[in-house]
This record gives C-alpha cells, sequence and structure tokens, in this order.
C-alpha cells in the first residue's frame, strides 16, 4: 500500500506540508494551474530551495496582494471548493478539513458552526496552503497517512485576537485524540490548518511503520529554530500488508421513519465514505418494530457520516465505538475478457490471493452491453483473474 509518513519533529503547517510534498515530486506546474479554478484573485505560488540549519528542504510561499478579502465563513469557502474545476475527490477531503476547522472555532468562541468566520483561515494563501495539499496527496497517488506525534511549540502567538498561548485555541481543539509533545521551542510549531489536515488524514500516530521507502521530501517552516533544522519530513514508500485497522461503529435505532428514505440514506453514507451500511430488524418500546442502522466508518469520518444520520433520518442520536478489525490486503486489478475489461478485487493473505471478486457494476454494465447473462460475464471475469494473477 502506497504510504506516506510525516515526521512531525518540529511540528507541521499548512505550507510544510504542501512544501514536503511538491519535495516528494507533486508538479508545481500542475497545482499552479488546476487551482486557478478556484477563481482566487491577486496571488501567485512560488517554490524554492532553503536551508533549514544544516539541511535543505522546499519553501513553498503564496504571495498575495493587498486586495484579497481576509474574513470568510465557512459557506463561503465551501462554494468556493466545490465550483471549482478539481477532481470531485478532492473537494470533497478540502471541504471536510475546512469543517473540521470550523468546529473547532465553533467549540472555542462557543457559537454556532454557521456563525464562524475564518480570519487568518480564510485568506487566500491558508485556502491555497490547504486545497493544494490535498490535490497534491491526490497528484502523488498516496493511499494511506500515517505521522508521528505532533511537537507543538510552547509560549505565545501575535494573531487576529489578539496574544494567544501556544498552541492557539483552534489548534488545540484540532489535536484532540492525538499524541503531543513541546521540545521546548518558544514558537508556534504547529498551525490550525496543519493541524486539521493532519487530524483529517492519519490513521494512525506512532513511529515509522514496516515500509519500503521509495523518497522523501522536506517541507521548510517559515522560523529557524536554533540546534535542529525547521523541517517537515515527508517518507513515501510502500508498506507490509496490513493485518489490522481502526474502525468505528456509529449506530442507531429508528421507529418512526418512512421506510422507503432508507435507500436514499443509505447512498448518501456511501457516497460520503462509509466502508459499510447495514440494517438489523429490532424490537423497541411497546413491541414496535424498528430497524437499527450501523454503519462502519473510517475514524476520519465519524463527523460528517453522524452529520448525515442526524440529517437524513429521523434520530435524535447516534452511538460510537471505535474498534479494531483484521482484514486483508486489498488491491483493484483491471482484467481483460473477450467482452470487455472488468476491475477485479483481489484480497491478499500473506502474499497469497485467498480471495477474488469483480465487481458487479463492471460485470452487470457490460452485459445488459452485450445482451449477455450477467453470470456468464462475471464467471470470465473470475477465470481470467485467477489466470492473469497465476502468471
Amino acid at each position: 500500500m502506497k504510504t506516506l509518513y510525516f515526521d512531525c519533529y518540529t511540528g507541521i503547517s499548512g505550507d510544510m506540508i504542501l512544501g514536503s510534498l511538491v519535495d516528494l515530486g507533486a508538479d508545481l506546474k500542475v497545482l499552479q494551474e488546476s487551482l486557478k479554478s478556484l477563481g482566487l484573485k491577486d496571488y501567485e505560488i512560488k517554490s524554492r530551495r532553503v536551508k533549514r540549519g544544516h539541511l535543505a528542504g522546499t519553501k513553498v510561499e503564496v504571495k498575495v496582494g493587498h486586495s484579497h478579502h481576509h474574513h470568510r465563513g465557512l459557506a463561503d469557502i465551501r462554494a468556493i471548493i466545490q465550483k471549482s474545476k478539481l477532481p470531485a475527490v478532492v473537494k470533497e477531503k478540502a471541504v471536510a478539513v475546512f469543517e473540521r476547522l470550523g468546529r473547532a472555532e465553533a467549540r472555542v468562541h462557543r457559537i454556532a458552526l454557521d456563525k464562524v468566520h475564518f480570519h487568518e483561515v480564510g485568506a487566500v494563501d491558508s485556502i491555497i496552503d490547504i486545497v493544494g495539499g490535498v490535490y497534491a496527496l491526490h497528484l502523488l497517488e498516496v493511499e494511506q497517512v500515517m505521522a508521528s506525534p505532533i511537537n507543538t511549540g510552547e509560549g505565545t502567538v501575535a494573531c487576529e485576537h489578539g496574544i494567544l498561548p501556544v498552541p492557539a485555541p483552534a489548534t488545540l481543539e484540532l489535536l484532540k485524540g492525538i499524541p503531543c509533545f513541546s521540545s521546548g521551542v518558544p514558537k508556534e510549531l504547529t498551525t490550525p490548518t496543519g493541524a486539521a489536515m493532519i487530524g483529517y488524514f492519519a490513521e494512525k500516530f506512532q513511529g515509522m511503520p514496516l515500509m519500503t521507502i521509495s523518497k522523501v521530501g522536506y517541507g521548510a517552516g517559515t522560523h529557524q529554530i536554533d540546534d535542529q533544522p525547521n523541517l517537515l519530513r515527508a517518507v513515501l514508500g510502500e508498506t507490509v500488508a496490513k493485518s489490522t485497522d481502526r474502525v468505528v461503529l456509529l449506530e442507531t435505532n429508528i421507529d418512526d421513519m418512512n421506510p422507503e428514505f432508507y435507500d436514499h440514506v443509505m447512498d448518501r453514507l456511501f457516497e460520503a465514505g462509509a466502508l459499510d451500511v447495514y440494517f438489523t430488524p429490532i424490537s423497541m418500546k411497546k413491541n414496535r418494530p424498528a430497524v437499527k442502522l450501523s454503519v462502519l466508518s473510517p475514524p476520519r469520518k465519524r463527523d460528517s457520516l453522524s452529520k448525515i444520520l442526524l440529517a437524513e433520518t429521523s434520530t435524535y442520536g447516534v452511538r460510537s465505538c471505535e474498534m479494531e478489525r483484521t482484514v486483508l490486503e486489498r488491491k483493484v486489478e483491471s482484467v481483460k475478457t473477450r467482452l470487455g475489461t472488468v476491475k477485479v478485487k483481489v484480497g491478499w493473505l500473506a502474499g497469497v490471493p485467498v480471495h477474488i471478486s469483480p465487481e458487479y457494476e463492471d460485470c452487470r454494465r457490460i452485459a445488459a452491453k452485450k445482451k449477455v447473462p450477467l453470470r456468464e460475464v462475471y464467471e470470465e471475469a473470475l477465470r481470467n483473474a485467477e489466470e492473469q494473477l497465476k502468471g
């Protein structure tokens, strides 16, 4: 699995993430051209090699003119991203990062989410850092992100709200559940943008996993720090087959919803990244027939999927618990048949393929187009996949 490991020994910020990914090989010209579709004006993206201590890294800077608007609400930023021509998956993830930031600001200021107005984070440079970082991960085809514990820094920082302690309150909210430390550097080493992005993308926070390293990139921070290079190190490589991972089980009991709505709810959940959705018949108080709606979610999708359950069903609450599951390593292969190309999901255990499953939608599409039985397409794809894997 193509894995990116962020070594956050001197913290993490949006521009450091973008710099490290460009240093790894994300094409800056492609980023510059694609980000134009955001419709933001009066800025330019520059990249340069810099020294931090005895090491070199890439510093990506967004140079902004004086006509830009600093204060934007979440709805404004969501609209900017969704109207762009970026890939749908990039838009979805970028919006999710900003929603994560918005929830943190709302908790800090004790206001509703739709009342949050970003100051520094709403500026053009921060939008480019976040959306650019998400798109760079997409360009590098990263399948999994992991990270070390986060160095927060300490002391105070000056911002729009005045002098604040480090970590800044919003940053601290975003770092909940993430292992953190301070090495004693009296500077803001981890920013809200960095905390929001690593909190959304990283599946685990630990030492470097067992992996075969292919590339190493360094994203330079702004500060010069005595005795250590202020760089975010990004290590790209292949991890060995995972045998376990973490998932969140979301559940709610429903006894008063129109049954016709369940199909729509299931579609919304899968579109938003649910791993599985299923319904269990149950009996509730007064022997009412009811449904237990269960959703398996990646940990980072817990909030967004819970929000869908609360908005799209008649429930007033959602239960959740995090658990470990044992999994096969999964890869998708393209298999040619006499009727067309079919994607096939392969499950590997200790380097041996133990499950082969042709994708149903591919088989159904080909069967309808060629006017042949679905079973015929499925069985030929399965045979050809087995032969291809043996070869």
